[in-house]
Formats: structure tokens, C-alpha cells, sequence
């Protein structure tokens, strides 16, 4: 899991791993092939082993849930018509989902169901990798827990790698096997890394720097006096 501050770069991030922004320095590295050296057709294909959860679920307003939910299959393995309708069932049961869903649209569908529906897109390709932006934003904590699990049975289930930006410790600590924090640029000293903890959810609590501490803690801190210094220099 990837978490930090607003502003510190983290779903820019998941866009770097995709090829989405090219990186300014470094490089990104996928099953043995450097993103930047990819023409936009390869990294077109590279893409379409990776499943993205968007923030928000992100879906498409005028299609139905079953248009949403293949959407993929259509653009990419349109050969596969024939197969549509058991893949699109498949992904209703993975997720919890009722068949009732299928014709609604998504202004008809509770927060929770939006979020799953942009799961069972983001699976039905059945990618390698999967990256959650935010997953369980906007969400009531009993939902909240349910899209956990779903992420944890996902990932045992069909051994994919998974990749989640959040805010949400519980989520966190809960879902992940690695917790990265990072830390906006503009508030650290030149010489220092945008990497403040890269380790594992039991060890979080034990680190020293207060920065990861008080954001793991949900603590304002002194950040009040900041922005109020902020607001007065502008």
C-alpha cells in the first residue's frame, strides 16, 4: 500500500507504473521490460495485463452496469463475444454483486455497489496486477471492510500482484503485506528521500520519525499553525 499526504504524488505514481506519465528520472520495471522504452502500441499492450480500480470507481454514466463491466473485453478481445456473458457473471459472483444490477445505470446504484461493479471491471481481463486508487473512499466502514476482503480474496485467488494508494490506515494495515509513505517534495529539504517508511504494516508504529507517526495517527499536529502561516503570506 502506498500511503501520504494529499499532494505527495501517489496517484501519479500509480500513473508512472502504467506508463501514463513517463518518469523524469529512473525508470519502471514490468516482468522483465523498462516502460520507457516501449513505443505507445507495446505500452498499449503492457496495459491491458494490468486491472485499474479508479477513485470513485470512475464509471461510465451512460452505459449500464453490464456495458460498464465489459467494457475491456470489448476494446481489446472483442473476439471474444461469445464468452461475454459467462465472463460478465463470473465477475458478479466475485464480487457480490445480484444479476439485478446488469441493466441499471450507475446514478441507480448505491456507493458501495458503484465500487464494486468498477472491480469486477477491473478483474474481468483477468490482469497480472491490480491498482487501487482510493478504494474505499466515500464509503461507510461495514463497506469498507467488504471491499478489503474483496481486495484480499482477489489477490489469494487469482495470485495477483496489488498495488493500493490510500488514506485509509485500517485499510492498510488490513489489506497490505508492504506499507510505503510518502511525503510532498515541497516539504522536505533538498537532500532528503520522498520515502519516509517503506516496510511492514506491524512495524509502522514503531518508527521514529514523527511525520509517518502523525499521519498514521490522524493527528493535525502543528499543521494549523502552518497553513495559517500559509494563508497570511499569500
Amino acid at each position: 500500500a502506498i500511503i501520504g499526504e494529499s499532494g505527495c504524488g501517489k496517484t501519479v505514481l500509480l500513473k508512472t507504473i502504467i506508463g501514463l506519465v513517463r518518469p523524469t528520472e529512473g525508470h519502471v520495471e514490468f516482468d522483465g521490460q523498462r516502460l520507457d522504452r516501449l513505443d505507445e502500441k507495446q505500452l498499449s499492450d503492457l496495459r491491458t495485463r494490468f486491472g485499474f480500480v479508479f477513485q470513485n470507481a470512475a464509471l461510465f454514466d451512460s452505459l449500464t452496469i453490464a456495458e460498464n463491466i465489459l467494457f475491456p473485453l470489448k476494446q481489446h478481445q472483442p473476439g471474444r463475444s461469445a464468452d461475454f456473458d459467462r465472463a460478465m457473471l463470473s465477475m458478479l459472483t466475485e464480487v457480490g454483486l445480484p444479476k439485478t444490477v446488469l441493466g441499471k445505470y450507475p446514478a441507480e446504484i448505491s456507493g458501495g455497489m458503484r465500487k464494486r461493479v468498477g472491480l469486477a471491471r477491473a478483474l474481468i481481463m483477468r490482469p497480472e496486477a491490480v491498482l487501487y486508487d482510493e478504494p474505499t473512499t466515500g464509503l461507510d466502514p461495514i463497506m469498507s471492510d467488504v471491499i478489503n476482503e474483496l481486495m484480499i480474496r482477489t489477490r489469494e485467488h487469482h495470485q495477483v500482484t496489488s498495488v493500493i494508494v490510500t488514506h485509509d490506515m485500517t485499510s492498510a494495515r488490513k489489506v497490505a503485506d508492504r506499507i510505503v509513505m510518502l511525503y510532498p517534495l515541497n516539504r522536505l529539504d533538498p537532500a532528503e528521500s520522498q520515502i519516509l517508511y517503506d516496510g511492514p504494516p506491524e512495524k509502522l508504529d514503531a518508527t521514529k520519525d514523527k511525520r509517518v507517526t502523525q499521519f498514521v495517527r490522524g493527528e493535525a499536529g502543528d499543521r494549523m499553525e502552518e497553513l495559517a502561516e500559509q494563508a497570511e503570506g499569500a
